[in-house]
């Protein structure tokens, strides 16, 4: 490993500097430093051309870049043969230089004013000290590390690769005899086995004539000394293996079994044996990932994590490859890298037109749709981006880029930026603790979940079930999937585990969550309606309630539908679906929020009801192509509350709008 890494100008300043053990560190700051002692003994002295330097048991690297006047130094220890040092520090000046240019470019010719004597001010003179090079370089120490540990692990790799073709196969070290005994003889083992196949096929033969009996008994005896092969078997270790593959016998018998018996055969409860505690707490620990276990705020809430799209870790990549390959930067690739390149045919002080603007807006969306975003709704954002376009003044290239991702950025963040409060926590807050007359009980916070088929809705209602027990409240799952097989013994079993999930760290949550269930066939609007009742009568905070699966086009079942949001009012309406899905977003929402709206208020109730909110499922997925989230936003008008990304209780994730915007405009 490297013991120090540095930057510095040839006039002795350090721009900035890297020690990697603590006697590296004590070391670089003391005069006898091989640092200094390169300084001194060969750059200054002009033995620049040496491959490296050795001093006190370390060897140290150098290059230069002449043009700002720069050093860059490695020094390590001598015994360890680094053969990336070479490659870390060319690598190291062409990222340092292209990520800071413009600030060294202005620290050299303030060095070179002074030096000229053309700024004679004390402040002036002083103002290379005053640079604050922990700001102006802030972010380097983590691309520094980055690129530190691709060539590390590189190097790794090559090194066992080389360690695999070097070994060889043992050879013979015995030499070769003519002793007739040293010849290999066919094993024992393969005798053996072809013995017992031909005893097999024999006895399997005398049965297909009839002739063995089938607890073998006289006639198997005899055509085996018929055969002239002794029945016995030949070693201990075959009669072993015979008994261990054999069949235990079932007891049959006219006679009760006993209640060992019926113990042994009962396998619908766990058995209370000494392994159970064992066994359950490893099924525990398959239901909760610690790694995405949420947040405690101050209050004491439980907060469920942001998604991380790798935005550092794509920066510093981004910004490696970029300095690392020039040949990308000559030319860009993807949509964004051709639109760029249009837009800097537009040079000058010109306004633009639709004109100009057509083959870029062509390529914004192209773009756009390799993200997912469903066709319609890219032509639209394009649409936006074109009109606020139009007419602007550019006056060079990188004024006209700026342009350009500028205007797309204020249209994707508009769309997505929610109208409405995407905090479901205060929601049910405020409902629960609003003051009521005396005479009037307490309604439960109801939330319905509804999609298309297979999108995880039961999966991620009991998610969000974990997430609410942790924050404290009482929950009851409505089973009102009365269609599906096995619909009600799903949510039984996440009512199981979840009633083992302790609210933060407790050992149980007992008394937390409930199942309320009625069967299958029956009315789904009936038992939600029924549900509520029961929660409220037994003090639950919150009544979650999960519908079938249906079609958008299935009239029928969305009427049955929009008649249980008519008839239950619940205070949300979520809307599970996939991030796979791409125009077929806009197909599913926008039937759902119509039928919907159209359905529930054409039963008297009022006032129709549409999508609250949605859930995106299958996030994981999906990496950056994130714009099933703009089409879904983008029909209903209504925020992304969650995104499902795994299959256990705590792979719930939050949405930021700034996140989202980045990854949609990411090449």
């Amino acid at each position: 490993m490297l013991d120090h890494c540095s930057i510095s100008h040839k006039g002795g300043i350090v721009l900035w500097s890297r020690s990697f053990t603590p006697e590296a560190s004590y070391l670089a700051s003391s005069p006898s430093s091989p640092v200094n002692s390169l300084i001194r003994e060969a750059l200054i002295e002009g033995r620049t051309a040496e491959e490296k330097y050795e001093k006190d048991g370390y060897a140290v690297k150098w290059t230069f870049f002449n043009d700002l006047e720069l050093i860059f130094v490695v020094a390590y220890h001598r015994i360890l043969q680094l053969t990336y040092v070479d490659d870390l520090l060319a690598a190291l000046k062409a990222l340092f230089i292209k990520l800071f240019e413009p600030f060294l470019a202005t620290f050299v010719a303030s060095l070179h004013a002074i030096k000229s004597g053309k700024l004679v001010s004390t402040a002036a003179r002083d103002s290379p000290k005053a640079w604050n090079f922990a700001k102006a370089f802030e972010g380097w120490d983590g691309v520094f590390e980055k690129l530190l540990k691709g060539f590390e692990d590189k190097a790794a790799q090559e090194r066992k690769s080389r360690y695999r073709q070097v070994a060889p196969a043992l050879p013979d070290s015995s030499p070769p005899s003519d002793d007739l005994s040293t010849v290999p003889s066919e094993s024992s083992i393969a005798v053996q086995d072809e013995q017992q196949i031909a005893r097999n096929v024999q006895a399997l033969k005398n049965r297909l004539r009839g002739r063995g009996g089938r607890r073998g008994g006289r006639g198997a005896t005899r055509v085996d000394s018929e055969s002239g092969r002794d029945s016995m078997p030949t070693s201990d270790s075959e009669s072993t293996s015979k008994r261990a593959k054999g069949k235990a016998q079932r007891k049959w018998g006219e006679s009760a079994p006993s209640e060992t018996e019926m113990a042994s055969l009962d396998f619908s409860i766990d058995k209370p044996d000494s392994g159970t505690s064992g066994h359950l707490s490893h099924d525990l620990q398959a239901l909760v990932d610690k790694a995405s276990l949420g947040t405690r705020t101050r209050d004491g809430f439980y907060e469920v994590k942001d998604w991380d799209f790798g935005g550092k870790d794509d920066e510093a990549n981004g910004a490696i490859t970029r300095a690392l390959k020039n040949e990308a930067a000559k030319q860009p690739t993807g949509s964004l890298g051709a639109l760029s390149s249009l837009f800097s045919r537009l040079t000058g002080s010109k306004v633009l037109t639709e004109q100009d603007l057509k083959p870029v807006l062509e390529g914004m969306k192209q773009h756009l749709m390799k993200k997912n975003v469903a066709m319609e709704i890219a032509d639209k954002v394009c649409e936006g981006v074109g009109e606020s376009l139009v007419g602007k003044k550019v006056g060079g290239f990188q004024t006209t880029s700026n342009a350009v991702r500028t205007a797309l950025s204020s249209s994707l963040t508009r769309i997505l930026t929610p109208k409405t409060s995407t905090d479901l926590l205060l929601s049910i807050r405020t409902k629960l603790s609003s003051p009521l007359p005396s005479a009037q009980q307490r309604m439960p916070y109801s939330i319905t979940f509804v999609g298309v088929n297979g999108v995880g809705k039961s999966t991620n209602l009991s998610k969000v079930c974990f997430w609410l027990i942790q924050n404290g409240m009482r929950v009851l799952i409505a089973a009102c999937d009365t269609f599906r097989s096995g619909a009600v013994e799903q949510l039984r079993v996440h009512v199981r585990n979840l009633s083992m999930l302790g609210v933060n760290g407790a050992t149980n949550s007992k008394g937390r969550v409930e199942l309320y269930e009625k069967g299958y066939g029956k009315d789904a609007a009936g038992i939600a309606k029924e549900a509520i009742t029961y929660a409220k009568d037994n003090d639950f905070d919150v009544v979650l309630i999960d519908t079938a699966g249906r079609m958008q086009d299935n009239e029928p079942l969305m009427r049955a539908l929009a008649k249980l949001v008519s008839a239950n009012n619940p205070d949300k309406i979520i809307f599970v679906g996939e991030a796979l899905v791409g125009n077929e977003a806009v197909d599913q929402l926008t039937k759902f929020d119509r039928a919907l709206r159209d359905f529930s208020s054409a039963s008297g109730a009022g006032k129709g009801r549409g999508i609250d909110g949605m859930l995106v499922t299958k996030w994981d997925t999906v990496d950056d192509k994130v714009g099933a989230a703009l089409s879904m936003t983008y029909v209903t008008g209504q925020p992304i509350i969650f995104v499902g990304c795994g299959q256990t209780y705590t792979d719930l994730r939050q949405l930021r709008v700034a996140n989202v915007v980045q990854a949609i405009l990411s090449d």
